[in-house]
């Protein structure tokens, strides 16, 4: 029995593939555009804006609740 199919099928593998990559590609191409974009958040300088560990009311409850 000859093997002349395994070629064929090995170019309909080829092909196929191709098209399935060029249509995941196209959908990409649709679909990347439509995602909206955030403006980027401004940097803040932490050595200012950092003012440390505060303890805080919620923070005194949080220890007051974790005592054992």
């Amino acid at each position: 029995m000859e093997h002349k199919k395994q070629g064929a099928d090995l170019k309909r593998r080829g092909f196929l593939l191709a098209g399935s990559a060029g249509a995941a590609g196209a959908v990409a191409a649709v679909v990347v555009p439509a995602i909206p974009h955030s403006a980027p958040k401004p940097v803040v300088n932490t050595a200012t804006a950092d003012a440390g560990y505060q303890e805080s009311d919620h923070v005194r409850t949080y220890y007051d609740l974790a005592r054992v």
